[in-house]
């Protein structure tokens, strides 16, 4: 309260402690008042002083009673307020990651049903005689495999740092597999794969590695022109390996470069084409980042398309492992 009671006054006490330093100074100088006793003044000046002050504020503490009363009152509602708040604040982001986490299950367990008629789909498939008919349906099945195969590591992106597996895996055994994968669609578009790849081995998590070279290869062929070639080379350069996939399809346009990894970027050519996402690039780039691994796209519009990945260095390994 006394507090409050010198912010209320305290201009007032200002002016009076410098009248008295004036009165001080007058006295100092003027010849006149030197017989007159400085320190007398003063003790008679500060009584006064004091003796006002000490009325008013006895005056005033009568008023200032509620206030003071209501402001604690008031500073102790706003801090309980403001604790409640914020437990219910933490206790609302806790309730929200618990849904995303059961909707990531459950999109993950929906993902993996719809998997099951894939697989019986793609044994029946295997029975049937060639035809164009079985082309077509081979094709839309790979189309549906791949959205599928996006949403789950889609899902997955979330919790890549937990899921992943870092071991030795050999890039050439990748490349083979995933080119297998997509063998409808290079033999509908007579595409052909060009490899030079020599026997690298690289640390990194095998199904992500995989991922994301599909990403690359399945654009590489959707955009390739019938009877196109893939060219895939890997060597080590500077201690680090380094993956480069060439086509020569349509390429991108030098507007739509700098955004391809953006997400559900489709670009000037994607959305002339119903079957672009515009996810796969950006999942690709996610992942890879994830485990340290640069990603790089050069093209040049009706010439082709180049993707490099170059993977980390073995005194970078330890990043990838968390340590």
């Amino acid at each position: 309260m006394i507090r409050l009671f010198i912010r209320q006054y305290i201009s007032m006490m200002l002016f009076v402690i410098i009248l008295q330093l004036l009165l001080n100074l007058i006295l100092f100088l003027d010849k006149g008042f030197h017989d007159v006793s400085l320190l007398y003044l003063n003790i008679i000046w500060f009584t006064l002083v004091a003796g006002y002050f000490s009325l008013r504020y006895v005056k005033d503490r009568k008023l200032m009673k509620p206030y003071v009363k209501f402001k604690g009152n008031y500073f102790d509602v706003i801090h309980e307020d403001y604790k409640e708040q914020l437990a219910n604040k933490n206790a609302k982001v806790q309730e929200q990651k618990q849904i995303v986490l059961e909707r990531q299950d459950e999109l993950l367990a929906w993902v993996h049903e719809m998997k099951s008629p894939l697989t019986a789909m793609q044994l029946l498939l295997e029975k049937v005689e060639k035809s164009e008919v079985k082309e077509r349906i081979e094709n839309e099945w790979l189309r549906l495999y791949l959205l599928l195969d996006q949403q789950l590591h889609a899902t997955r992106l979330m919790t890549i740092e937990l899921d992943n597996r870092i071991e030795k895996v050999h890039v050439k055994d990748v490349l083979i597999q995933e080119i297998k994968a997509l063998r409808t669609w290079c033999f509908e578009k007579k595409i052909a794969f060009d490899l030079e790849v020599d026997d690298l081995t690289v640390h990194s998590d095998t199904k992500w590695l995989g991922f994301i070279v599909r990403q690359i290869l399945s654009n590489a062929v959707k955009y390739s022109d019938v009877g196109g070639e893939v060219r895939i080379t890997a060597h080590m350069t500077n201690e680090q390996a380094v993956l480069i996939i060439q086509d020569e399809g349509i390429g991108i346009k030098s507007e739509d470069l700098p955004r391809v990894f953006r997400k559900s970027y489709t670009g000037t050519i994607g959305r002339e084409t119903s079957a672009a996402t515009g996810m796969g690039l950006y999942l690709a780039k996610q992942a890879a980042e994830s485990m340290h691994i640069l990603l790089a796209i050069e093209s040049t519009e009706g010439v082709g398309t180049t993707v490099k990945i170059t993977f980390p260095k073995m005194n970078d390994y330890q990043k990838t492992l968390g340590m």
